[in-house]
């Protein structure tokens, strides 16, 4: 492992090791830009701005104490790109009452170059374990574009619950959460069924 400040890591049979860093934006903004300009990251909504406009989006999240990035890597590859915000200042903030303990996600799993069984299924695990690592959090919020079909069955295997959809900027999403007890009690289920 070649990152110094890698903040979780862990090596899963059939995958290989990842692991969770804080985002460098002098080191990460080119794979950043690689990844947000490709047809895979359309949700994300940031596939027509420029090199320094993804830079100058990285600067501001790293200033906020609101927002936090964060690069996972894989076999010490960078490989996904996480988000991790306080709902109360984003727009999902106001399609619901925000409660002690949310916290927001978004992640970006990079097109893969070779298809690897269960990579995307362990790289969420991995980002809800490390959500989940801090005491304080008791729920986590997505937003997800209703048009991402990829995305809502992972997340309902998750545990999160839909709630309803709401309009965002640029966006229909789904409003959804997960607590602790809803991701516990999913993975157990995961588990069972996977022993079974």
């Amino acid at each position: 492992m070649s990152y110094a400040s890698v903040l979780q890591a862990r090596v899963i049979p059939g995958i290989g090791e990842l692991a969770i860093t804080p985002f460098d934006i002098e080191r990460h903004v080119p794979t950043a830009y690689a990844w947000l300009r490709s047809d895979h990251a359309r949700f994300w909504g940031m596939d027509s701005l420029d090199k320094q406009q993804i830079h100058d989006y990285f600067t501001e999240l790293a200033a906020s104490p609101d927002f936090d990035a964060f690069i996972g890597l894989h076999d010490d590859q960078p490989m996904f790109l996480m988000e991790r915000y306080a709902p109360a200042v984003e727009a999902i903030g106001e399609c619901y009452e925000v409660q002690p303990g949310d916290i927001g996600m978004h992640v970006l799993v990079a097109p893969a170059e070779r298809r690897i069984p269960g990579f995307t299924w362990a790289v969420f695990v991995q980002i809800m374990d490390f959500l989940f690592s801090d005491p304080r959090v008791e729920r986590v919020v997505v937003e997800p574009d209703v048009t991402n079909e990829a995305i809502h069955p992972i997340n309902r295997r998750a545990g999160f619950v839909y709630h309803r959809q709401v309009e965002l900027p640029g966006k229909t999403a789904w409003f959804a959460t997960c607590t602790r007890a809803d991701y516990d009690n999913a993975l157990s289920d995961y588990l069972t069924k996977d022993s079974a």
